[in-house]
């Protein structure tokens, strides 16, 4: 296919910043690795941002180039495939079909939304078990498809009442997005994020650290969210009246019974989930990785005489591109580190170590949220921007967990387009028939959600979460 003029521009430019970077003596205080480095990661970015070119064909090809010459070691690039946040990724997904297959999503559909009597109570009731749903389901994507049959049970319920269907529509991605910060779990670049962490400053942002500092920011931005988004969405008149949602019609949109006694099946699933996220909550008290604990669940999950699936069908559902891209872009964070190259871009920072840790937070917190109009892989936006982050951060003299945690939970905001999110995607182009939001919708709420985000995000790493004990100063880290 043909470039674009756009296109064509944008390459001639990348081109020549590579050019630059491998003449020896333009860039004195760059060693050998650290310029290959760097030329290696404009490459990749520019194919992540301009190019069709599949985002983990392009990452392992990064990594390849940067083994293959000797920046890091073979060792190192493979070492990273077998890391436990993979593992713990792998399993989650095993234990997620299990939940899944149960019908046990259906059971808690009803019990929650059968509750509401008016709109406002649907909304915020729909919130809540979305939020909860980060425990039990890796990764947006497989959230927002687990939803989704909720979504047109609740649409055919409503569908004499079309902009409350847009609604929901719209909130259900919208929280689903804004809610992955919750766990670790909840997204591919969390586990990005904490390897980058452990990489260049020897932190180890583990399940339950993470969990005290999203948990709290995914639940009131997620009610923030659904209340913004009911009162951009519809009207006055659209909010009257009661709503009365019955579980037989959630029952046409589920196999498993949504109603009376839990089956065997679904009370050994409901039990083992239960089992694995206090597990993963009291790491503190038995020292188990939550790795480990995820390890036994999937094989709890999957075994013959105890499971709800097997173990195959299990691991079919696992994203291994995801694993492999997450993989590859570890090893490109180890090589930015070591090699210099990290150090050397964030020297060219405007203020440095001079300028105030609230505007270098808000700074990243800005650029993090609108990176999503460029890089529209929320791993993606993790991989390039959390090693520049944390390097800035140690440079500044900020504490580079409070700094790479409000970069990620930042750059999960992608509501602008129908393509800046899968969730988004997804709500999008829903069947024939069900009514669902357009671009102006999601442009008139991301007016709005986006710099209402930004500053939650930097409230809370500046009042909140030195709470929580992640200081904003690098000097007062415990």
């Amino acid at each position: 296919m043909p470039l674009s003029l756009r296109q064509t521009s944008c390459l001639c430019a990348v081109l020549s910043l590579c050019a630059l970077l491998a003449v020896p003596g333009r860039f004195p205080g760059l060693s050998g690795d650290a310029r290959f480095t760097l030329v290696v990661f404009t490459l990749a970015t520019y194919s992540w941002i301009a190019t069709s070119v599949d985002d983990t064909y392009v990452a392992l090809g990064a990594g390849l180039a940067l083994t293959a010459t000797g920046v890091i070691s073979s060792e190192t690039l493979f070492a990273t495939l077998g890391d436990e946040i993979v593992w713990l990724l792998i399993c989650a997904f095993v234990l997620a079909t299990a939940v899944t297959k149960t019908g046990l999503a259906g059971r808690a559909a009803a019990f929650l939304v059968g509750g509401a009597g008016t709109v406002r109570q649907l909304v915020h009731l729909t919130t809540a078990a979305l939020v909860v749903t980060a425990f039990a389901v890796p990764a947006t994507s497989g959230r927002a498809a687990l939803a989704l049959p909720v979504f047109l049970a609740l649409a055919k319920a409503l569908a004499d009442r079309t902009r409350l269907v847009v609604m929901l529509a719209l909130l259900f991605p919208t929280v689903i997005l804004l809610s992955a910060v919750a766990t670790l779990i909840g997204a591919g670049a969390h586990l990005i994020t904490v390897g980058v962490l452990w990489e260049q400053t020897g932190e180890e942002l583990g399940f339950v650290t993470w969990l005290i500092l999203g948990l709290p920011l995914a639940v009131v931005s997620s009610h923030l969210a659904a209340e913004l988004v009911l009162l951009t969405t519809t009207r006055r008149a659209d909010r009257k009246g009661p709503v009365r949602i019955t579980a037989a019609q959630i029952q046409e949109h589920s196999d498993a019974p949504v109603e009376g006694p839990l089956s065997p099946s679904e009370a050994r699933c409901l039990l083992l989930l239960g089992t694995v996220v206090l597990l993963w909550c009291s790491e503190p008290l038995h020292g188990v990785s939550p790795a480990v604990v995820a390890l036994i669940g999937a094989v709890v999950a999957s075994s013959p005489a105890l499971g709800t699936v097997r173990l195959k069908d299990g691991l079919r559902t696992v994203p291994w591109p995801l694993l492999l891209f997450m993989a590859a872009t570890m090893a490109m964070g180890i090589a930015l580190a070591e090699s210099g190259a990290a150090d050397w871009l964030v020297a060219w920072v405007p203020g440095g170590a001079s300028m105030p840790p609230w505007m270098f937070l808000a700074g990243v917190i800005v650029i993090s949220t609108a990176a999503h109009l460029a890089l529209q892989s929320r791993s993606a936006r993790s991989s390039v921007l959390v090693p520049l982050v944390v390097a800035a951060a140690l440079a500044a003299g900020v504490n580079p967990v409070a700094a790479a945690f409000a970069s990620t939970a930042a750059a999960g905001f992608c509501h602008t387009l129908p393509a800046s999110a899968k969730p988004v995607a997804l709500f999008a182009d829903l069947p024939a028939g069900t009514p669902t939001y357009t671009p102006r919708d999601l442009l008139r709420l991301s007016a709005v959600l986006a710099p209402l985000t930004a500053a939650l995000v930097l409230l809370f790493a500046l009042a909140v979460w030195p709470l929580l004990g992640v200081p904003v100063h690098l000097e007062t880290q415990p």
